[in-house]
Parts: structure tokens; sequence; C-alpha cells
């Protein structure tokens, strides 16, 4: 049998979503390469469209692309700065920005070898990849996380049915977040540019049940429609315009915040970011915008250790690890906190706004929904830093 090469890089990133793909560009804005290894055989855009808070431009501001991004969706006034964002134009405009043959499709990751100091990933199609430095970009069933140890996300006991609406003519409504809590059922929309909007229904769920609406948008639809009949007009509307084909139905997990305390985020020169490392419920809406945060993070403390001695110094393969080592610890003494308090918040505010009965709406009424905004805000208020080598926050 004809013998398959073997390619070498110096860091290898499995997935090509929001983590993967910053973590990407960072890193080529501090003067690193990476490749970028997707399974899929275009980029991923499930989920149509995200809002983006405070966070998440300091981010984006520290990469460089938070303007070209800024002129195309409207400020939310929700006290953050916050845009509700085409997921599809986020993840071209991180692509555009990357050097040519930094993002590969169709390479899935299969298995993972220790081989020295490097690690060897053999992928689906036979060919194999040896690498200084792996990065877990690969979801809420991250492979890398797996072989981290971390133990596997759990099922929240609840599901999100999300759809984006066209308007072809313009909607013409102001930029503005609508939320609605009632019967265990947390509804919203919010325009997404001129022309669209993004809208989400979670609500507690049986991930039977689930099953047999994932592969039937009209049953998703009236769903949806069947638990906001109480709604104003505009609600349903957004509902009813949107296509079959722009529906989607997914069960809300998230990791146990005690098992980043107790786990590995990473270990020797492999880590996990985005929601590799911390899935969470979308309760506070910051899944993309942490996994951007994650990114800078990780860029920087990368760059710190590889581009710490000059480049024509000697270097060999044991003191290369020994650096990475520590730079990927940097990178998870910095993120473990942050990434318990984000699951943690999310939870906590999923469980008050989706609680029902006589006495849980008194109490939201009163003071409960005030104080999981003030959470939300909290969390969304963070800098994480900019994107350079000098160890400054």
């Amino acid at each position: 049998m004809q013998e398959i090469m073997e390619i070498e890089e110096d860091i290898v990133i499995v997935g090509g979503g929001i983590a993967g793909l910053t973590t990407a560009l960072g890193l080529h804005r501090l003067g690193l390469r990476s490749l970028v290894l997707e399974s899929s055989e275009s980029l991923r855009i499930a989920g149509f469209a995200l809002t983006l808070w405070t966070n998440a431009w300091r981010a984006l501001d520290a990469l460089g692309i938070d303007n070209s991004l800024r002129e195309h969706y409207p400020l939310i006034p929700r006290g953050n700065e916050g845009r509700c964002v085409r997921r599809k134009e986020l993840l071209e405009t991180l692509e555009r920005e990357l050097p040519h043959g930094t993002l590969r499709y169709s390479s899935k990751v299969v298995s993972i070898e220790e081989t020295g100091y490097r690690k060897l990933l053999h992928l689906a199609d036979g060919s194999t990849l040896k690498t200084k430095v792996l990065i877990g970009c690969d979801g809420v069933n991250s492979l890398v996380a797996k072989w981290l140890g971390l133990p596997k996300p759990v099922f929240s006991g609840r599901s999100a049915i999300r759809g984006f609406a066209e308007y072809p003519d313009g909607h013409g409504f102001h930029p503005s977040l609508h939320v609605y809590y009632e019967g265990g059922v947390r509804y919203g929309y919010v325009p997404c540019g001129a022309n669209c909007f993004y809208w989400f229904c979670t609500y507690n769920s049986s991930l039977q049940y689930d099953e047999g609406m994932q592969e039937n948008p009209a049953k998703m639809k009236q769903f949806v429609l069947s638990k906001i009949s109480q709604l104003p007009k505009q609600a349903a509307e957004v509902v009813e315009m949107t296509d079959l084909d722009s529906f989607s139905c997914s069960p809300l997990k998230l990791r146990l915040p005690w098992n980043l305390l107790l786990g590995n985020i990473s270990e020797g020169n492999v880590c996990v970011a985005g929601d590799a490392l911390h899935p969470m419920t979308p309760d506070i809406g910051q899944g993309g915008c942490s996994a951007l945060e994650d990114s800078v993070v990780l860029a920087r403390c990368l760059a710190e250790a590889l581009l710490k001695n000059p480049r024509n110094e000697i270097q060999n393969e044991e003191e290369d690890y020994t650096r990475i080592q520590k730079g990927l610890e940097k990178f998870a003494k910095e993120r473990r906190w942050r990434s318990f308090s984000l699951i943690s918040a999310a939870y906590v505010v999923g469980f008050i706004q989706q609680r029902d009965g006589k006495v849980m709406r008194f109490l939201k009424e009163k003071f409960l929904l005030r104080f999981a905004a003030s959470i939300g805000w909290k969390m969304a208020d963070f800098h994480c830093g900019e994107l350079n080598i000098s160890g400054s926050k």
C-alpha cells in the first residue's frame, strides 16, 4: 500500500467556528501561522445570528475588525453595546482576514496520539498531521475536550427553536431587543440590520419530543406560534415571515461549572476554547461573546510563549514544549474562573426567567427579573485585554 504523507504544522486548531477562526486571526496578527481544520465542506453558519455585547466588541476591536461589522448593524439601546450580527457575516469577515490556506475544509479529526513532544492527529480521510500545539475549538461535543478528560456537557432540561426572518423591503422597526417570559417559555426577537429579524424560543423540554421536531420545520413553527399566541402581533409576525428552511431546533447543554474547576482546560501542548471549553445556556447571550474573549487571550498567551526568545536563538523541542505548556497554563488560569462565572450566571438567569407558578411570577415582577438583567450586564462589562505580548490587560 502507498504510504500516506505526514504533514507537520506548528499550531493546529480543530474547528472552524467563531473560536477557531478568531484564534487563528489573533495568532496571525501577532505573527504566528496556524492551520484550522474544519470537518464540514464550508463555513459553519448554523444559528443564523447572534447578539454581540460590549465584551465581544472589545475583543473584535483588539483584532481590528470591529468597525467593518459595526457599520452594518445598528446599536441596541440596552445599556451595554449590543448589536445583532449575522453569524455568516462574522465568520466570512474572520476568514477574509486570514492568510490563504489557513482554513482547511472537509478535515475531520478522528483520533489524537502522543508522539514525543508533539501530537499526531489522524483525519477521516486517512491523512495525519503532527503539531507542536493543538487547540480544540470543536464545539460542544469536542474530541479535544474528551482527550483532555473533561466530562461531557449535560442536558439542561431545556431546548431552543431559533429562526431568521427576512423582509426584502425592510421591516421598518427600531433596533430593540424584545423578550417575553410566560409559562416556562422565553421568547425574544431583535432586528439584525434593516431587512432581517433574528428570534429565539427556549422552553422546558424532553429530548424525545425534540427529536420529533428537529427534522420537521413546520412542526417547529406551529409549536412556537402556539406558545406565543398571547403576545403582541409583531411577535407572531416575525415567526410567520420565517421560511421553513430558516428554522432550527436543538437541546441546550452546559458543562457543569465545577468540572472546569477540577478538570483540565489545558495539558502540555493541548487546550480548548469556545464551546469546547464552556458550553452554556444562551440566557445571557454570552456563548459567542466569550468565544471571542477566549481567542484574544489564547493568542496573546501563546504568542508570549513562542515569541519569548529571538527567532535566531537555537531552540530544542523540549524547550519549545515547556514554553508552550506555560503559555497554555496561563491561558487556562485566566479563563477558568471567567468560564465558571459565565456558565453559572447563564444557568441562574435561565432558571429565573423560565420558572413558572404564582409565587415565582410575583417574585420575578418584584425583583428577580431586574436581578437577572443586572447579572447579564455585569457579565458583558468585561475586557479581555489588548492583542499584544506585553502582558498588559
